[in-house]
């Protein structure tokens, strides 16, 4: 696809349109896409071949102390993120000690579980098993 011979001219205009809030072609939103929908180019004349436009674009934006739309995305994005690492560190945190309880009663258990093998095991061992009995009143 070869470019149009006045593609950089409508840059420039729907540059101007936009920026001066006259958008003709698009919503006027400060990004890439709504530059080249106003400007009746595809998006890739921006981001390939007139890669200098694209960055005039972005400069002029900065300047007028506007932040492009798509900066803003991604800066709600980063705090977004920020905020589900925070309460995933939390959420490991409590983990790690749960984890580390688990892992002391387990310990405890398996020491009581060997001292009464060891109980059963001793021919003198205090621990007896009582029969079964059945009959009225017993479940």
């Amino acid at each position: 696809m070869t470019p149009v011979s006045d593609e950089r001219d409508r840059i420039v205009a729907a540059i101007e349109r936009i920026l001066t809030g006259a958008p003709e072609h698009s919503n006027g939103a400060l990004t890439i896409v709504a530059l080249a929908q106003e400007a009746g180019v595809p998006r890739n004349a921006l981001t390939q071949r007139h890669l200098d436009l694209k960055n005039h674009f972005y400069d002029r934006v900065r300047e007028r102390g506007l932040v492009p739309d798509s900066e803003t995305r991604l800066r709600k994005q980063i705090v977004r993120l920020k905020e589900l690492r925070a309460r995933d560190a939390e959420q490991l945190k409590e983990l790690r000690a749960d984890v580390q309880g688990l892992v002391q009663v387990v310990n405890q258990l398996t020491l009581e579980n060997q001292q009464l093998r060891d109980a059963l095991s001793s021919p003198a061992g205090r621990v007896r098993a009582l029969p079964l009995r059945s009959g009225p009143g017993m479940a």
